[in-house]
Parts: C-alpha cells; structure tokens; sequence
C-alpha cells in the first residue's frame, strides 16, 4: 500500500509525486492515458520526419517556476532552446512588434510605431524588475501566500502604490492605452493576454498581459529540446530514479471515501488501489467532485458552486509539416518562436465579442508556433514544424464566417475551420498553404480525448477571470489544495494559481498533505506526552 496515490500523470501530478517522495513516502501515479504528460507531449504523428507539440509548447512559466527549478531536471537529461526572439505581432501594413530578450530591441521595436513608446517599455520593465521576486513567490506559493503578498504590499507602496494597483486591475485595452501612444506595445500586451481567455476589455487582463509580456522578456518562451515531451520524460526519470510508481492505461473511475476519508481509489477494470496518507488528484473541477467523488460526500454549498465553475475558452489547433519556412511579408517573424496573428486591437476585441456571442469567429487571433525555429532538432534542414491555436466558444450558436460550421465537429466543420486558420495565416505570410507537406486538426473533442482534464478543449483548467482567481478558484471561499474530502487534495490546474506549465498547482498540494501529516504527528506526540504527565507512565 503507497503512502499516495496521485491521480494523473500530468505536471503537476508528477511534481507533487516527486515531492512526497523526496519527503520520503512511497507514491503510484495512475494515468488513463497510455503515456504520461497531460498537455505536455509530442509525437511524429504529422510527419515521421517532423516532431509536433501535440498541446502545449512554450514554457516561460516553466523557466520562472522555483518549483521545476528546485527539481534539478537538468540531471535528468532536461535541456532548453529558444528562438532568436521571443514573439512578433506582425501586421497587414508592415510595421511588427517583436518581445526580444534584449529589452532594448524589444523597446526600439516599439519606438518605431510611436515616439517614447521604447521608453514607456523599459518604464514597465524597471517596474517588473521591482517587483518580480514578490510577484513570483505570490504567484508559485500555497494560497494565501501571507509572506510574499506583504512583501509585494510593500514592494508596490514604494514603487507608485495605488497607481500601481490600479494599472494592473486594468482591462488590458485600457491600460496600454495609458501606457503606449502607439499601437505596438498595447499589441504586445492585449496579445500575451489573450494566450487565457480574458478579453481586451476584461477588469485584470491588463495585468496578465503585462505579467506574461515580462516574463518573455526577462526568461523568454523556452522550448525542451526534442520536444515537449521530454519536460514529461525529465520529471519520470526523476519520479522512478526515487522509487515512484508509474502506471499508465490505469483509468482512475471512483475515489474510494469512508468515514469521510479518501483511503484509496479504483480503477476503471475493477481493482481497488489503496492509500495509506493521501489522495492527490491531478483532475479537472468538475470531473473530480461530480465524477470521481459523487455529490453525497460534498457539502451542499460546494454543489451548487460547482453549478456556477466556469471553463476557459474552448481551443481549435492545426499541427502542420512544412516542406519549407513560414514566408512571412514581415522579416522580423521568421525569427519568432510564436507569432501573434491578428491585425490590431480592435480586430482583438472583434474576436473576443464574437465568443462571447458564441460565434465561431469569421477572423480568429491565432498563436502561431515555429518550433523549428526554437528548436533545430524538430525537422529537417530547410523545414518548419508548426502550428497554430485559436479558441472558440463551447455552446456555438452561429458561424461568423458564413460557412455553417455548427460546432459538432465532425469532418465537415474540423475542415472548414481548419482551411479558415490556414487563410488567415496565409494572409500575413503569401504562399504558406503551397508549403504544407501535412498537417493534423485538433478540434475540442478530439483534444479532450487526449487528455480528459482538457474539457471540451478548454486547456487552462477553468477561465482565468479574475471571478475564478485567488480566494475564488476553484470555488468562492476555497484557494488551497485541501477538499471536502479529509485526506483527498487537488493538485491540477483548476487550483491556485491556475493553469501554465509549472508545476506549483502539484506542489503546493504536495506541501499542504506533508503540512497537514505533520501537524497530526505533531498534536499525536502533543497528547501522549500528556498521558504520560497525567499518569506518570510512558505509553
């Protein structure tokens, strides 16, 4: 019997696994899939000769976290690469931002859509650079991170206090208006932000935008070499090198509760798997509660919060093989590891308004990846592996673009959509489809199959609105690993602090059951030392 059962081989169920077992517990990991990873793998599937991110793929979370950095994957075999920039947001006249490591190219970029707008940047920069180290250690500790939100109180007091606070409140519109005369820079921001599911217009966006936009520029959009895979393969190695389990193909069907407890799980062939400490479940919300543990060991109040979770935005992707590079009009996005493609803020805003009316939209904002580019080894010399996301609405009432796609997804709609995301691509970069040698659609359904905690392609375990942050995520009042079940934790995305690659959602839920361990073991040896005071004897 492990003392844990982790429940999901993604990264943050391998993290905490990795936790408990340097604390010196024996864990198994069960995994549905026939391959550990969740949303971090890769496969030849496109083109034999191609590697293709199958979900995620740029990581500057990862390369911030002290949780993955504390880990030394490293001496697992672990290596990144980046491309010569971090992102460029080309558009249909010309001009083209580009995030670069060096600030300064990133500020002339900007400087050449207005005069000082490469002054405002390196303002925004020098305000990061005050207050990254609390930012992170509010962003990667167990919620509410008291230390590290009182350090940032007094780091944001010094650096402008409620000016500060209020920018990064901001709609991310609003705030690169005040920021920037031109339109680059608020592009750099309201693009970043939108790599979630927050609107130009949404209260917090602009802080978002503003987080993701510095943590490009200060540890750019690394990429494994290989593959995304092989962050997975870094952290299995790790997990087996100390003794873990690993199991995959093993569907986890029902948490086993008794007395109110998790004791253990079974599995979807029948076989129980007890668990002597603890539970930790690296699964969506909703599937956890409604699914694994069943309603009647919830409170009611936890129910009907669960009636009220919201999901992210669902995801369209296009995996491609290209026989050669992305001709782009712009020079600056060939050497752009991800390229933001749509023709400026109200094109943002467009597209934003047309989910909400849950309209497949007519010109979707794609996130385009060249991970050649990034990573040499990913396709042959002269070749370009690529792709390129966009989201949608989950419930689609109506198709923006005239061409009845309905939203089912079957062959006729993955097509559809998929042709409209090469002609929007091909409208920045002339000639692109005549260099596609293959190419592999990922609508909602299909990436939910893949990985069952990415619900109908949502693929950031619940939306990022500041409605479902902090205190409030998963659920108003909640905010920590712990459950309604004693002895069950979350360890996925859907806790604090929500989705990105980094692996704190696993580890604070690691920390919060040898935490709570150590606090039974604690009062344990606080009563029988006072047995022993009250009778004299040692028991």
């Amino acid at each position: 019997m492990p003392d844990a059962v982790v429940i999901g081989a993604g990264p943050n169920g391998l993290v905490a696994a990795n936790l408990l077992l340097d604390a010196g517990w024996s864990v198994s990991v069960l995994e549905e899939q026939p391959e550990p990873g969740g949303a971090v793998r890769h496969d030849r599937g496109v083109d034999p000769d191609f590697v293709s991110d199958m979900f995620s793929s740029f990581y500057p979370l990862a390369a911030a976290s002290p949780v993955l950095s504390a880990l030394h994957l490293e001496e697992h075999g672990l290596r990144w690469t980046h491309a010569p920039s971090v992102l460029a947001h080309p558009l249909s006249d010309g001009r083209c931002a580009v995030l670069h490591r060096r600030t300064e190219e990133t500020a002339q970029s900007l400087e050449a859509f207005a005069q000082g707008d490469g002054a405002a940047w390196h303002r925004l920069f020098g305000l990061w650079q005050k207050l990254r180290p609390d930012v992170l250690g509010a962003l990667f500790t167990p919620f509410p991170p008291v230390k590290a939100m009182a350090r940032l109180a007094l780091a944001v007091r010094a650096s402008g206090g409620l000016r500060v606070a209020r920018s990064l409140v901001l709609p991310v519109r609003r705030m690169g208006e005040e920021e920037f005369r031109g339109e680059g820079g608020r592009l750099l921001l309201a693009g970043n932000a939108l790599h979630a599911d927050l609107a130009p217009e949404s209260a917090g966006s602009g802080g978002f935008g503003w987080l993701m936009s510095m943590l490009g520029q200060t540890y750019g959009f690394p990429v494994p070499v290989g593959g995304s895979g092989e962050l997975t393969a870094a952290l299995v190695r790790r997990l087996l090198s100390r003794g873990g389990e690993l199991h995959c193909g093993r569907r986890v069907e029902r948490v086993v509760v008794r007395g109110g407890r998790a004791v253990g799980v079974r599995t979807a062939d029948g076989q129980a798997v007890p668990a002597r400490r603890a539970v930790l479940a690296d699964v969506a919300v909703p599937t956890l509660y409604q699914e694994l543990v069943g309603t009647e060991h919830l409170p009611e109040q936890t129910q009907d919060d669960l009636r009220r979770f919201q999901w992210d935005f669902a995801t369209f992707k296009v995996d491609w093989a290209l026989d050669g590079p992305v001709p782009w009009r712009d020079e600056w996005a060939a050497g752009a590891g991800t390229v933001h493609l749509i023709d400026g803020m109200d094109e943002l805003t467009r597209f934003a308004a047309q989910i909400a009316m849950r309209q497949v939209p007519d010109r979707p904002f794609c996130l385009f990846g060249q991970m050649t580019t990034a990573d040499p080894s990913r396709s042959p010399e002269g070749t370009e592996s690529a792709w390129a996301y966009t989201h949608i609405p989950h419930d689609i009432r109506g198709d923006a673009g005239d061409e009845g796609i309905t939203g089912k997804w079957g062959p006729d709609d993955q097509e559809r959509m998929a042709d409209r995301v090469e002609r929007h691509v091909e409208s920045f970069a002339p000639g692109f489809r005549s260099r596609i040698r293959g190419r592999r659609i990922l609508a909602p359904p299909t990436l939910w199959s893949l990985d069952a905690n990415l619900f109908g392609g949502a693929i950031n375990g619940g939306t990022t609105a500041i409605h479902q942050q902090l205190v409030f995520r998963p659920l108003p009042g909640t905010g920590r690993p712990e459950t309604p079940v004693r002895g069950l934790y979350l360890a996925s995305a859907g806790a604090h602090p929500g989705g990105g690659v980094h692996g704190a959602c696993g580890a604070n839920a690691a920390r919060a059951v040898l935490r709570g361990h150590r606090i039974k073991g604690l009062a344990g040896a606080q009563r029988m030392l006072a047995r022993r005071d009250r009778t004299g004897r040692r028991h």
